[in-house]
């Protein structure tokens, strides 16, 4: 009789020790699902965040660099062509060629049946006055003084020119030298002669000794 109560006591010290390995394990089992449910409401709670967050402004872009999107929109709405061989290729230049050749050869057309349209209507033209009658052309003179002679029948002529400055009312006096062709030799520095226009005699005489005013001095 006196083991009984030892026996009650070995049974109530087991369910105890199972009691608490129970609750240990329902502990431990209720940790990951703590953090789990953590975890789910984090992400919940991340757009809520972002829209009370303020929204940051646009970048403004330059018109230059709006003007390349657009033009970048566009050419990206135009259809790829698909690869081609050069063959396909060279018939369609040859496609393209004749084209523009019926087009160039019906507009030549026309114009021509424009053209002689416009000739029938329009009125005849008259007929032309007589030629004008052609008359020797006059020849040029100056008057200058020799400055050399010391070339073969080719005398330097000074041609001194004299005129008022049509603005400023000033006495501008101005000179210019020629070359001229004397057959005889008859110039000599300090000469004044009268020369005259003529054809081309040599690379640079253009003029030929007419008379001799007055000798040097």
């Amino acid at each position: 009789m006196a083991e009984e109560p030892e026996n009650n006591e070995v049974d109530q010290a087991a369910e105890s020790n199972e009691a608490g390995d129970d609750a240990t394990a329902s502990d431990e089992a209720g940790a990951p699902a703590a953090e789990e449910g953590q975890e789910a409401a984090a992400p919940a709670a991340a757009p809520a965040a972002a829209a009370a967050a303020p929204a940051e402004p646009a970048e403004a872009l330059s018109p230059k660099e709006r003007r390349r999107q657009a033009r970048a929109a566009k050419a990206a709405q135009v259809p790829a062509r698909p690869p081609r061989s050069p063959e396909e290729r060279q018939a369609e230049r040859l496609a393209e060629r004749r084209r523009k050749a019926r087009l160039r050869s019906a507009r030549r057309k026309s114009d021509r049946e424009k053209a002689r349209a416009a000739r029938s209507v329009a009125p005849a033209a008259e007929p032309q006055g007589a030629r004008r009658e052609q008359h020797p052309g006059r020849q040029k003179t100056r008057q200058g003084v020799v400055v050399s002679d010391r070339a073969s029948k080719t005398i330097v002529v000074r041609i001194d020119v004299t005129r008022r400055h049509r603005s400023y009312e000033k006495v501008v006096r101005t000179s210019t030298t020629l070359h001229a062709h004397d057959e005889r030799e008859d110039a000599h520095i300090g000469d004044t002669v009268v020369v005259r226009e003529s054809r081309p005699l040599s690379r640079t005489k253009r003029w030929r000794l007419v008379e001799v005013l007055e000798r040097a001095k």
